[in-house]
């Protein structure tokens, strides 16, 4: 950051009084820029055969690999209204919000990600500007090795298990950055 959103004056980075950590303050008005971690929220949108939703992605990062529709949350919005927007965006598919399934905290890119369980309301779906493709996947058919991110994986594994178990629950991590592959 190199000037403030109030009055466009410089900011500087420095620890404010009773602050413990460095923010950007204006040196002119004095207002302190925090920089929070980013929300996203996103669904496991399942069909009442059992089969669940993946998009496939037309956007970087991970272009060409399958996910969850999932985004940024926006201001004004629930997680759960989130959810339900960014599966309408990705999939232009309704859906009904049911129980958090999956929280991680990804804080080596500032993000927490939340993603909810839920119900596909009906069949009419297509890959929305974000998506090259949407397609209903079976258990056996999810394309493990082709996920675009972990916390997806990780959803999607832990659904299934519960499924089976006859009983979601919410599971939750903290996942550290992923080891460089060569």
């Amino acid at each position: 950051m190199r000037y403030c959103a109030d009055c466009g004056a410089a900011v500087e980075l420095r620890t404010p009084q009773d602050d413990n950590r460095e923010r950007y303050v204006c040196t002119s008005c004095d207002i302190i820029h925090y920089q929070n971690p980013k929300i996203i929220v996103g669904a496991i949108p399942e069909w009442e055969d059992g089969r669940i939703l993946l998009c496939l992605r037309a956007i970087e990062p991970r272009h060409g690999l399958w996910t969850l529709p999932a985004g940024f949350m926006e201001n004004g919005e629930t997680v759960t209204q989130g959810a339900a927007r960014e599966t309408l965006e990705e999939a232009n598919a309704r859906v009904d919000i049911h129980e958090l399934l999956g929280l991680y905290n990804l804080p080596y890119i500032n993000q927490v990600q939340m993603l909810f369980r839920a119900t596909l309301l009906d069949l009419d779906f297509s890959p929305g500007v974000e998506s090259l493709d949407v397609k209903l996947f079976k258990e056996e058919e999810i394309p493990w090795e082709q996920l675009a991110f972990r916390p997806v994986k990780y959803a999607l594994e832990n659904f299934f298990a519960d499924r089976k178990r006859g009983e979601f629950k919410l599971h939750s991590g903290d996942l550290a950055p992923p080891t460089p592959r060569f």
